[in-house]
């Protein structure tokens, strides 16, 4: 079981890692490209789109080949597409080349995203304590190393092609050892699943479950509030606050390192309270982070905001995971559902954060975030586990 988790723990940092080595380059691609918020929004679309994409099949897929072969082809198309991104930006500014690659990226991620959230829940299962969102903390760490390499590299001015293609082979080979460590599949038994007609009817019958779609409906906002300061709080920052490049990369992993101390503690503080109260009070802390982050008009004090946003935001996505995996027969296809709920805010958000951007400035754009939380914490209820004491 140790080697189980640790491997999990080892594909959602690459996973992490991955993310971050492309949206702590954000800033210099924009620059390569000389696009305006808009314009940029636009083009993260294009990874949003590939991730929704594969999210619409990847519970299916994952039943399929199971959690450790369904990682490992999305990790070698996560590794492609960033390459092809670094290139097209870096060696010969090509937008629809980005664009591309940002869609093989995405859809890598999203398929991956499903498999290793159900793996996750599985050990989390065997193990009987909540320990998923210790694997997303694994996934920030991932995201502080991306963000702190990546500082690092707009510092040196180190080309965005080299950056994105040797952090590419980095993350394939350790996904590939990782996903090794993973639970052993069952012994397959033919028909036991029903075959593809049954696995299809699975997935549209839990389309149709209300706990499915509200814990979905919750996700959306959480992946929305943790969504926009990882697309938009470095140049937010440089636009705002008129901060160098590097000290946006560095913002972006203060946002990150929050997510990683709410994601490890707040493990502990689940098992001792329970889901809906610890939900309650880190949204309420998000919110409040978040509107920080945009009205305190100095700089550092907006990165103890920027702080205290990632702390409140870093609950919500793991847990709403957990919530829908907590049958595990159907937790693939569960999650699948939710993800791709929950991931139209990574489609939606970046185009709309960017055109309301061109208009009030990408900082206080942002203020869109807490004015969503607050209405949120009326799903909150929905996450609880069905099977235990409303109490709990």
């Amino acid at each position: 079981m140790l080697a189980a988790r640790t491997g999990v723990a080892v594909v959602f940092a690459l996973n992490g890692l991955a993310v971050a080595t492309w949206f702590s380059r954000v800033p210099a691609v924009r620059e390569a490209l000389d696009l305006s918020a808009g314009r940029l929004g636009l083009l993260l679309i294009a990874l949003s789109a590939g991730s929704v994409l594969a999210l619409s099949t990847a519970g299916l897929v994952t039943q399929r080949l199971g959690p450790a072969r369904t990682v490992v082809v999305a990790t070698v198309l996560v590794a492609l597409g960033l390459t092809v991104a670094g290139l097209a930006t870096g060696l010969v500014g090509w937008l629809p080349g980005v664009a591309v690659g940002l869609v093989v990226f995405g859809y890598g991620l999203g398929a991956c995203d499903v498999a290793m959230n159900v793996e996750g829940a599985a050990v989390e299962k065997r193990i009987g304590r909540t320990i998923l969102p210790r694997f997303h903390a694994a996934w920030s760490l991932g995201t502080v190393a991306g963000a702190g390499l990546g500082a690092g590299a707009a510092r040196v001015g180190l080309p965005i092609w080299a950056h994105l293609g040797v952090l590419a082979a980095v993350v394939l080979g350790g996904t590939l050892l990782g996903a090794r460590a993973f639970l052993p599949e069952p012994p397959a038994t033919p028909g036991a699943d029903g075959g593809p007609a049954a696995r299809r009817g699975a997935l549209r019958a839990a389309w149709r479950e209300p706990r499915t779609l509200l814990i979905g409906a919750f996700v959306l906002v959480m992946a929305f509030a943790e969504g926009s300061a990882t697309d938009w709080v470095a140049v937010a920052f440089i636009d705002g606050y008129g901060v160098s490049e590097a000290t946006g990369a560095v913002v972006f992993g203060i946002f990150v390192a929050g997510m990683t101390l709410g994601r490890t503690a707040g493990t502990v503080l689940i098992d001792r309270w329970g889901r809906v109260p610890v939900l309650v009070g880190t949204i309420l802390l998000a919110a409040l982070g978040a509107g920080l982050a945009v009205l305190a008009g100095n700089g550092p004090v907006a990165m103890v905001g920027v702080a205290l946003w990632g702390i409140g935001a870093s609950l919500g996505f793991p847990v709403g995971m957990s919530a829908a995996a907590d049958d595990e027969e159907h937790a693939a296809v569960r999650v699948s559902v939710v993800a791709v709920v929950g991931y139209t805010a990574f489609l939606a958000g970046p185009p709309l954060l960017g055109l309301l951007g061109d208009r009030v400035g990408t900082l206080r754009a942002l203020l869109v975030v807490p004015l969503l939380l607050i209405p949120t914490l009326a799903l909150v209820p929905v996450t609880r586990p069905p099977a235990q004491h409303p109490s709990t």
